[in-house]
């Protein structure tokens, strides 16, 4: 199978790439704003050679089978600097292949959206009837990146004769995320290895951390399945709440932390106490996750400290 890989300098995009790199009958093709970078991860991965790398000019001469779009931003702190180009830029680079789709109809479409996709509120975890949910009339900057991502699932459903699938990512995390990103997991993750004490609100909130591998499982299922024009979830074998995930870190890392009122996070999308989703669309595809949040978290979180984190995300 001959795959497109659109945003190849995404962290989940590179971790999906590796996932890929054991499995000889798909053959990948690398593309990004800044291909120079991909050739450098790759030369770090240990797989310089293995896929060609080239800027957004050359996908459309190109004969693939299937086309995964991870062009966007996978940074709360990110999605804020972006602003209001999230929306141009989220829809040029659809446009794009949904242009190709027209002259190569039987090409397959996997799209990375967002659970923000749903809205930004989440008082409680999605589900199958759940509705999006803007606030037309008072659009906050927060909500940008999740209209965008609606917008984008809202152009696929208008297209039922062509296969694509948007899959919704909610929470995603790996030994190759950017400590320095603003996220509740990289703030432990921080104060474990500077050893300082972790001063968290006392917010009761529930995530559903996807693993790469269960990740790859989802993609390769979706890929084998009947092909769809539909939109999936991605989940994990089961979700944890905060003190859960605290209390763990603490009991696997010796993670120090105070509960008090003030946090210095990014909230680029908006509060969230149920961030997760409880529509398992996915599993009619074919998809069963392996790992439950916490196991994929120490799993990583391991990898991570064991290698003394500032090396371990070098891309």
């Amino acid at each position: 199978m001959r795959i497109a890989i659109l945003g190849a300098t995404s962290q989940i995009a590179k971790d999906l790439i590796t996932s890929f790199s054991v499995v000889t009958t798909r053959h990948l093709h690398l593309f990004a704003r800044r291909p120079d970078e991909v050739t450098k991860w790759l030369a770090s991965a240990g797989l310089l050679g293995r896929y060609p790398v080239n800027d957004f000019s050359e996908f459309s001469k190109q004969e693939f089978d299937a086309v995964i779009n991870f062009v966007g931003v996978g940074n709360p702190a990110q999605a804020v600097a972006m602003g209001n180009s999230i929306f141009d830029i989220t829809l040029r680079f659809d446009e794009m292949v949904l242009e190709y789709l027209q002259t190569h109809p039987a090409c397959r479409y996997l799209f990375l959206s967002s659970g923000a996709a749903y809205g930004s509120s989440f008082n409680e975890p999605a589900k199958r009837n759940t509705p999006a949910v803007v606030a037309i009339n008072d659009l906050a900057p927060h909500e940008w990146y999740g209209v965008a991502k609606l917008h984008a699932e809202c152009r696929h459903r208008a297209h039922p004769e062509l296969h694509i699938i948007d899959i919704r990512v909610f929470n995603y995390f790996s030994r190759t995320q950017d400590i320095s990103a603003r996220f509740l997991i990289t703030d432990m993750l921080r104060a474990i290895r500077d050893k300082t004490v972790l001063k968290t609100s006392p917010d009761y909130i529930v995530r559903d951390f996807l693993h790469p591998s269960d990740f790859y499982n989802l993609v390769s299922a979706l890929l084998a399945a009947p092909a769809a024009n539909a939109a999936v979830d991605c989940y994990s074998h089961a979700p944890v709440d905060k003190p859960g995930l605290l209390a763990a870190m603490q009991k696997e890392f010796g993670l120090c932390y105070e509960v008090a009122d003030a946090t210095a996070g990014v909230n680029a999308t908006g509060s969230k106490p149920h961030y997760y989703s409880l529509n398992t669309r996915a599993a009619d595809f074919g998809y069963q996750p392996a790992l439950t949040s916490i196991e994929g978290v120490l799993m990583e979180a391991s990898a991570m400290l064991q290698h003394k984190i500032p090396q371990a995300i070098k891309h």
